[in-house]
């Protein structure tokens, strides 16, 4: 990985992944008995899983209230288990952190220039219910300082969603009606306070549940809330630029297209994506069908590296494909038989990342053996496609030469960020 950073930043060639879709992924890794519980009536089960930038390692949250870390071992060229849905009875390895949070988590985030070599920047934030925002440390799982957010009783106020700016300097953090910034090297209780209403209370209303900026570096950043609306900001002054209007449940989740001109949004109890141009914003232009009506679960959805594809989880156990430039469905592959609840790409190998799970109720009276027929199913799980690798130059343009090859092949994995990062050493 820092050969590879340092060829790219001497202006030779990277490739990213054209992810062959019409072949069906094969299952690399399995986890699933390090997150059961030692009571089955209080079933655990996976909430949302997440690469690291430099798709060194993947992070997981859980109803058990803990972020588990999973390096990828030599960078994903291990061998498949398989397409099928039989699962190995034990884990493909061993998570190498597991951090009690102590409370629910809402929400986390890696800081945006994370490299594995450079470990003053193998950061990430998390936040909890009654709790300040913390920033944990990913090599030794210790919190390298906190960031507080107190109302007008002066009393810690929990923020209920993250997000590092592109440039990994500032900590955007939503609360109720109200969006607070945080200097990343200032930690403690100094930040900077926007309301999302208008001097006229128009504006974006209710709970900030989640935060997205712009790749395009063009100073955008998107904000969904609980009451079905999502608003873009300027990320400078925070100030309001548009709100939408559309989304059938409270928005869930908010994501740029690779190039920022597109908008996706999904929501909860919720069965549809929806695609908005920033560009002009006067009616939605087309909607990405999931299985999420009957579930108050965040459903996660991510775009390749390729920026051509959208894959998107479901309450049917589905991985759903979608392609971009046409809005049309692609394939789907069975990732699980329970709630596919993440689904994430990995930045530069032909790999992504699923979890899966879901609530489960259950009476005195109910058959312990029936409650424990798909504990299996609260699993994360690396899926390998076949692809195309299709070469860049320096300057970013396509270039013709590209590479077939259906599997994974570390030794052509890039980064394609093209901004410094900043020091992390005085974030403690």
């Amino acid at each position: 990985m820092e050969e590879e950073t340092a060829c790219i930043a001497n202006g030779s060639e990277y490739y990213l992944p054209a992810l062959d879709f019409h072949v069906p992924p094969q299952r690399l890794y399995h986890f699933h008995h390090q997150f059961k519980l030692p009571s089955t009536r209080n079933a655990n089960f996976l909430k949302a899983v997440k690469w690291s930038p430099d798709g060194s390692c993947f992070l997981t949250s859980s109803d058990d209230n803990t972020l588990r870390l999973f390096d990828l071992p030599d960078y994903g060229s291990g061998g498949a288990l398989g397409s099928g849905l039989s699962f190995p009875e034990d884990d493909s390895f061993t998570s190498r952190l597991s951090i009690d949070e102590g409370e629910s988590i809402y929400d986390y985030c890696w800081y945006p220039h994370m490299l594995a070599s450079d470990q003053a920047s193998c950061v990430f934030a998390s936040t909890s219910r009654d709790h300040p925002v913390h920033l944990l440390d990913s090599v030794s799982g210790q919190i390298r300082c906190t960031y507080r957010a107190y109302d007008s009783m002066d009393e810690i106020t929990t923020a209920f969603s993250v997000a590092f700016n592109p440039s990994g300097t500032k900590l955007f953090c939503g609360y109720n009606k109200v969006l607070r910034v945080f200097d990343i090297h200032r930690p403690g209780r100094e930040f900077e306070q926007y309301s999302t209403l208008t001097s006229t209370k128009d504006g974006q209303t209710g709970i900030l549940s989640c935060l997205s900026f712009s790749p395009a570096h063009n100073g955008l950043l998107a904000a969904g809330s609980y009451n079905r609306t999502t608003a873009l900001f300027a990320e400078d002054n925070a100030e309001l630029l548009f709100v939408l209007h559309g989304q059938e449940g409270g928005v869930t989740q908010v994501l740029f297209s690779r190039d920022g001109n597109y908008l996706y949004t999904g929501g909860r109890k919720d069965p549809y994506v929806l695609c908005w141009d920033v560009r002009n914003t006067a009616g939605i232009l087309y909607k990405l069908y999931r299985s999420a009506e009957n579930t108050n679960q965040r459903i996660a959805f991510d775009i390749e590296p390729y920026g051509r594809h959208l894959g998107t989880g479901g309450q049917d156990g589905r991985v759903n494909v979608y392609d971009l430039q046409t809005g049309e469905w692609v394939t789907n592959f069975q990732a699980s038989f329970d709630t596919v609840n993440g689904f994430c790409f990995h930045p530069s190998l032909p790999l992504a990342v699923s979890s899966s799970g879901h609530r489960r109720f259950c009476m005195p009276e109910d058959d312990e053996e029936h409650l424990d027929v798909h504990v299996e199913e609260n699993c994360a799980s690396v899926w390998n496609f076949s692809c195309t690798w299709i070469g860049y130059g320096s300057d970013g343009n396509h270039h013709d030469n590209t590479k077939d090859d259906a599997s994974t092949d570390a030794s052509i994995q890039g980064n394609s960020r093209d901004s410094e990062p900043v020091e992390m050493e005085n974030a403690i």
